[in-house]
């Protein structure tokens, strides 16, 4: 029944929108709009497309099907999410890009995270009486917009890998901005759950048209964003960066109390990065660097679970679920103490990933009882070094940032694996006017309290959980994976690869398996299918795991299988994503 009401509403929207404008009605033709119908596993001998929503996916396969390369992809799908999940990621936010290159048979990371602006401070995130100021205010004020650093990534991107002019890479962003698209129910309830952050700014008048949230099924047209994007266009990336956009942009932020310049943006520069490396049952893990935390504690996790022959036990055993949540709490420990952006701060990624020291922390987890005190311990002493900062106690009111992550394989060997953010969904909901850009409220990833490894400062990048990672067999890539979800990000991705490695499950199931995360004692969310009796087990030794199961992340992964020659792609089916293969013609291959 919700199928069929879905169609009716989307035919008859476009049936009033079409008799003053046909070009609504040739996009709907374009793209299959019906979310329900998307495919979520594909299979193909060329390229791979797996994106969190299907008319991105479309748009990324149809890049492939004309000879593009998964870089060209990858940037058509990013400006394309920028319309059609707009409350997760755009070119007012910042990601990181694990790209695989099938030529030089090298890995290379695109960091464009948001940095601070020369007016930020340490104690920003204090009120008057030194007390940090409650997280729900933190996220809606210009002081915790970051300098956006996507487009500067994808421009970045596209100057090392680009085949298709940039120009023509915007263009199904613009046409889908401006002639609109059905909402799905994902973003209807996402407007609808953020109305009074929404209604506070410029982006009222795109998703409370009349002055009521959208609703599914309705047509969302973006024209201030089509203009940006034409800009864009015509004038490159300068025109955000240096021009007329960035003093809008400027001048956004500092209404609502943020103190960034047009000379921040102009300052704003993209990093080159290398890999973190890993090692897990024989498998090569390449993941993100810091300032992401999310590759270091990915491989710390891995490390001490490598030890502990998971697979002896059902993969919906407490035992599982046990040994998952210990290793989490350690893990998380030294997260809150040592992770940070490295042009700024010491990291002891050395330390944190030394066999001994991943020995140590292996020896503090005890298969019939939780340890009661998982505190961060001493990577330093494997270092040779000191810390030039505190371990500092921080306020425990965050919410769970959403993003988006998605993924792209070629023919010609290439793989891009991009997860991108503005951090909580809309962002800080701060929308710079005439322009339909929405702004991050990544600078609430700093720590309120100053004096740690995670401090604001000018022009520092705050710590981040995205972990867009590839599995490496033989110096070849096998798979990938990545998620949105804030700090569980690094749990959906860990979960992932040993359900795939470890338990040896097809992608399409180690994705759909129910998760669990935690991070301390007092933070614990699981999904459906985990067992009440296995809830209960857990609980009887001293987790905390509540009585209402939650939806984690949103994994999207490609299989890559050199011995057969295929491709294997799989959206989660959390939210609408969607997976199509392009055969080595360029034939699409899964709903078009």
């Amino acid at each position: 029944m919700k199928k069929l009401c879905m169609r009716i509403t989307v035919l008859c929207m476009i049936l009033i929108i079409t008799a003053g404008t046909l070009p609504t009605a040739a996009l709907a033709a374009k793209y299959d709009t019906d979310y329900e119908n998307f495919d979520l596993v594909a299979t193909s001998n060329g390229g791979m497309v797996s994106t969190s929503h299907g008319i991105a996916t479309q748009v990324g396969a149809d890049v492939l099907k004309k000879g593009g390369n998964a870089m060209d992809a990858a940037i058509a799908i990013q400006f394309a999410l920028n319309v059609v999940e707009p409350m997760m990621s755009g070119i007012g936010g910042g990601g990181f890009m694990m790209v695989y290159d099938g030529e030089t048979d090298e890995t290379t990371i695109v960091n464009s995270r948001e940095r601070a602006p020369a007016g930020a401070t340490p104690n920003m995130f204090l009120d008057d009486n030194g007390n940090p100021i409650p997280f729900s205010q933190r996220i809606t004020q210009g002081t915790a917009v970051g300098v956006p650093g996507t487009l500067k990534g994808l421009e970045t991107a596209h100057e090392k890998w680009g085949t298709i002019p940039f120009q023509q890479l915007i263009g199904p962003a613009i046409k889908l901005a401006k002639n609109g698209f059905p909402v799905d129910d994902y973003l209807a309830q996402s407007i609808v759950n953020n109305e009074s952050k929404i209604r506070r700014t410029a982006a009222q008048e795109v998703f409370l048209p009349n002055g009521e949230p959208l609703q599914e099924g309705e047509i969302l047209i973006q024209e201030d964003l089509a203009k940006t994007f034409k800009l864009i266009r015509a004038k490159g990336t300068d025109v955000f960066y240096n021009g007329e956009i960035a003093e809008a942009l400027a001048t956004t932020v500092q209404e609502f109390s943020g103190s960034m310049t047009v000379d921040d943006l102009a300052q704003y520069d993209v990093k080159i990065d290398e890999p973190v490396w890993g090692e897990f049952q024989g498998y090569d893990i390449a993941s993100m660097p810091p300032p992401s935390s999310g590759g270091v504690f990915l491989l710390q996790m891995l490390g001490i679970l490598d030890d502990f022959d998971l697979s002896q036990y059902e993969p919906r055993s407490w035992e599982k679920y046990h040994l998952l949540a210990e290793t989490m709490h350690l893990a998380y420990a030294d997260r809150a103490a040592y992770a940070g952006d490295p042009e700024f701060v010491d990291i002891p990624v050395n330390g944190l990933l030394h066999p001994d020291y991943l020995a140590e922390r292996r020896a503090l987890i005890d298969l019939d009882s939780i340890n009661q005190t998982p505190t961060a311990g001493d990577p330093w002493s494997y270092e040779h070094a000191s810390p030039d900062y505190e371990i500092t106690e921080q306020p425990d009111d965050r919410k769970y940032g959403e993003t988006t992550h998605f993924t792209v394989a070629d023919k010609y060997g290439n793989v891009a694996s991009y997860t991108t953010t503005i951090e909580q969904v809309f962002g800080t909901g701060i929308m710079v006017p005439g322009y339909g850009i929405m702004l991050n409220n990544e600078l609430t990833d700093f720590d309120a309290v100053p004096g740690g490894a995670n401090e604001v400062q000018p022009n520092k990048r705050p710590l981040s959980s995205m972990t867009p990672t590839i599995v490496f067999e033989d110096d070849q890539p096998v798979l990938t994976v990545g998620s949105p979800g804030g700090p569980t990000i690094i749990t959906s991705v860990l979960q992932t690869i040993i359900n795939v490695v470890e338990y040896g499950m097809e992608p399409e199931n180690a994705v759909a398996e129910p998760r669990i995360y935690t991070n301390n004692l007092n933070s614990y969310r699981y999904e459906n299918g985990i067992g009440s009796e296995v809830i209960i087990q857990l609980n009887s030794m001293g987790h905390q795991f509540g009585s209402s199961p939650t939806s984690i992340g949103n994994v999207q992964s490609i299989l890559l299988d050199h011995d057969r020659g295929l491709l294997k792609g799989v959206a989660d089916n959390r939210r609408n994503g969607a997976a199509i293969g392009v055969d080595l013609n360029g034939n699409g291959k899964g709903k078009q």
